[in-house]
């Protein structure tokens, strides 16, 4: 049985050692530190009555980077152009032809996203209208579909656009990619062992009031 004395000192030296483990334990679990955020994707093309969903991503002080799932306030200038709703991830619709300014605000931190939202259209631009294509090269030839009236925007697949490839063997594949000037474009590239020598394209806007549909074509010309 331990004395008086020898049981003391055994206290106090366990209370040392719990109280020396919980600093260390505390020191070693502090939460890392919100540096900056951005908003992603940084622009985003829709059509009236469409939605799609913008993330926003921290960097924090230990180097880490990850999405913030709350705590999100975000807001949008000039308004009617979108609406928007979340805490951490947003969901925005688009409402009304034009473009604005999308504003997310966590821990005092701000990053923008701009939104351009497509109303009818009556024209639809294709550049280039004719191109060459090869297999294998990377990432393939892209193409701006414009539409009138604007601000630009552009036609893609992202925001209501229906694009056609005949014949749609699979080698020809197109996807929406934003070019040197933050502008949406469809990169179509080839794959090797097809045999088409020629593709048409048709980028279909349909009306979102329910109006004409508007197309275009263009043709890609193929070398294996």
């Amino acid at each position: 049985m331990l004395s008086g004395r020898k049981l003391a000192l055994t206290l106090v030296f366990t209370g040392l050692v719990a109280l020396a483990t919980g600093v260390s334990c505390r020191g070693f679990f502090v939460s890392p530190v919100l540096q900056s955020i951005a908003v992603s994707p940084t622009t985003v093309d829709l059509g009236i009555g469409q939605t799609t969903t913008l993330e926003v991503f921290g960097t924090y002080d230990d180097g880490s980077r990850s999405t913030v799932t709350s705590g999100v306030s975000w807001s949008v200038d000039p308004i009617g152009v979108v609406t928007i709703v979340g805490t951490g991830s947003a969901t925005i619709t688009g409402v009304a032809t034009g473009s604005t300014t999308i504003t997310a605000d966590a821990q005092a931190l701000t990053s923008t996203a701009t939104a351009t939202v497509v109303g009818d259209v009556t024209a639809i631009t294709a550049s280039p209208a004719n191109a060459t294509v090869t297999a294998g090269e990377t990432p393939g030839q892209a193409i701006d579909f414009a539409a009138t009236p604007g601000p630009p925007p552009y036609i893609t697949t992202g925001n209501g656009g229906i694009l056609t490839i005949t014949p749609d063997d699979g080698f020809l594949n197109c996807t929406v990619s934003v070019d040197d000037n933050n502008n949406p474009d469809e990169v179509c590239a080839l794959t090797s062992g097809g045999t088409t020598t020629q593709y048409q394209l048709v980028m279909t806007y349909p009306s979102p009031s329910g109006g004409t549909t508007t197309s275009n074509t263009v043709t890609l010309n193929a070398v294996q």
